[in-house]
């Protein structure tokens, strides 16, 4: 993986030397896609991974869906169908629109060939239309648009110092199992625009700041989930670009960045402010009426909060301990329902300190990054910027955790450190999204591709990163890493085998699942004695993985800061 880093130390000569003109940076990037982007030199093994990867995705048409299958088919229907005045206000489907407007643009063009396909796709009124032509209209623009993704990874090949490692990891995004699982079973268009934003990181890596930062205000104005990762950026490119080395601010390359950025604000938002929308959009885009676990559960902090509130609750029922015991909290999180958490035994967690907790962590990783601005610096610490917001955010998705996944495997092939941090958050990540796909055919598939997955990349870059520990201390962690990584197997039989899992508490017949293992409170009937162990699979998935996401994140946190105190003091000894 190739590092380029910024200049340290310079004077301020040879720092107005070595920063482009705006003239220069757009000059760069014009010459960028002329001369790389649109250069197909792609090696056989390269095309082999493409055609096998699609086949299998074509292979995947008929397989099972999610209800995310009919929400995007909805939002194609509705910018298709109704003035863009109504799109976010049409309330037909419960699947309203939701996301930020270029995505709403981008499901617009895709609209226009899909009514040549099949009208009845766009038609705004035919709810659940599920024919053998949406289907395959549908996953094929996944596919289709996944290619941003691999276009990226080539080039993140082509450009570094050590092909070979980089080939590995490019390959190893490109098939990722969360992408497998999230966009070509469940369904969704995250592998385009994770490539939009590993283009992103891209730009930076080649020192093409201004380009980079423009990708990320794209990214922003497709999916707010990125939202997590723009203090990371803001920090990055402010120190790097707008403020020489020595505090000096470069004014043409601040406002260059602000009004590019400014400019995409405008193009996304612009027609919607002019209508006066913003607040109804706004609306639409932070429902903060959620509760603070997403049933069931995102394997974040609060996943293990949440059960060591169920487990002072089993105890104090009991043991007949006095505890203070909130009945509203009897009931919720312990069975995978849509909507609030309510603890029985601990104060509840409101959204403000999730806030204050994501902030405080986020600001020990940019601090770091204001002092050494340089693009691993850089990554790292937009790796653990995403990561705080998945462990310590407010109504997590466990599909979040591609926000840590994605731009941590570019770190993997650093060192035996990284490496192991990406194996440990790779492990239970893509395990944790197990629970999305319950059906019988599709869970051999999501254990048999995924244990293929980190076999093929964990052989080859173990061989180059591996190192022996070298103290006691590191031999016992080394030890219980590789006790809780042999313990999937284990959960795996127990999930798949646990006789309650899916027998207790039956849906009623119109029980619409939301997330491919839960319904509404309303819809579940819960008189049976052992209704309350419906979802103890889930639970011991969620924590177990939350387990091995929280431990690497404090791994990566150790490490980075660690790094950043080296580099400190280096260069205190240069100057």
């Amino acid at each position: 993986m190739t590092i380029t880093t910024e200049a340290e130390g310079l004077s301020p000569s040879e720092t107005l030397k070595k920063t482009p003109s705006v003239s220069s940076l757009r000059s760069s990037t014009s010459s960028l896609f002329r001369d790389s982007w649109f250069r197909w030199d792609v090696t056989p093994s390269e095309w082999d991974i493409l055609c096998l990867s699609t086949t299998l995705k074509l292979l995947l048409f008929p397989a099972y869906r999610s209800t995310d299958f009919e929400v995007h088919r909805n939002w194609l229907a509705i910018t298709h169908s109704l003035p863009i005045s109504k799109w976010y206000f049409d309330t037909t489907s419960e699947w309203t629109l939701d996301y930020p407007p270029f995505f709403a643009y981008f499901e617009k063009l895709l609209s226009i060939p899909a009514a040549l396909v099949d009208p009845k796709i766009v038609d705004v009124n035919n709810l659940n239309y599920d024919a053998s032509s949406v289907v395959a209209y549908q996953r094929t623009t996944v596919i289709l648009t996944e290619l941003v993704l691999g276009v990226v990874l080539l080039r993140f090949i082509r450009g570094s110092v050590e092909p070979s490692i980089q080939r590995i990891i490019s390959a190893s995004i490109f098939l990722h199992p969360g992408f497998l699982v999230v966009d070509h079973i469940h369904f969704q268009y995250n592998g385009f625009m994770y490539g939009i934003l590993l283009w992103s990181v891209l730009f930076a890596r080649n020192g093409n700041k201004l380009a980079s930062g423009i990708l990320f205000a794209v990214l922003l104005n497709f999916k707010h989930i990125y939202m997590y990762l723009a203090p990371a950026y803001f920090v990055y490119l402010l120190r790097s670009f707008c403020i020489s080395p020595t505090g000096q601010i470069h004014v043409k390359n601040f406002l260059s960045l602000a009004n590019a950025v400014i400019a995409v604000f405008v193009v996304s938002l612009g027609p919607f402010a002019l209508m006066g929308q913003i607040p109804q959009l706004l609306s639409r885009l932070f429902p903060f009426t959620r509760g603070l676990n997403h049933a069931y559960w995102a394997p974040n902090f609060w996943a293990l909060i949440t059960a060591a509130d169920r487990v002072l609750l089993k105890y104090a029922q009991l043991t007949g301990a006095n505890i203070a015991i909130q009945e509203s909290g009897v009931a919720s999180s312990s069975r995978g329902l849509v909507g609030d958490t309510v603890f029985a035994v601990l104060p509840n967690v409101k959204p403000f300190h999730t806030f204050v907790i994501t902030v405080a962590f986020q600001l020990i990783w940019l601090v770091k990054l204001w002092r050494n601005p340089s693009y691993k610096s850089f990554l790292t610490a937009l790796t653990l910027s995403g990561w705080t917001s998945f462990l310590f955010g407010w109504h997590v998705h466990e599909k979040a955790v591609l926000l840590v996944l994605i731009p941590l495997s570019l770190l993997a092939a650093e060192r035996q450190a990284y490496f192991r941090t990406f194996v440990l958050a790779s492990v239970a990540g893509v395990f944790s999204l197990f629970p999305l796909i319950f059906t019988p055919a599709e869970s051999i598939i999501k254990v048999i591709y995924s244990t293929l997955w980190i076999a093929a990349v964990y052989i080859p870059l173990s061989r180059r990163v591996y190192e022996y520990p070298k103290s006691l201390s590191y031999v016992i962690m080394d030890t219980l890493e590789k006790v809780y990584l042999a313990g999937f197997p284990f959960l795996l039989v127990f999930v798949s085998v646990f006789p309650l899992s899916r027998k207790v508490s039956t849906p009623a017949a119109n029980c619409v699942a939301t997330d491919g293992f839960s319904c509404p409170e309303s819809q579940l009937d819960m008189g049976t004695t052992a209704s309350v162990l419906e979802f103890l699979p889930l639970m011991i998935t969620s924590i177990y993985c939350a387990v091995g996401l929280v431990w690497s994140f404090m791994r990566l946190g150790f490490i980075y800061l660690q790094e950043e105190t080296k580099y400190q003091g280096q260069l205190s000894e240069i100057k």
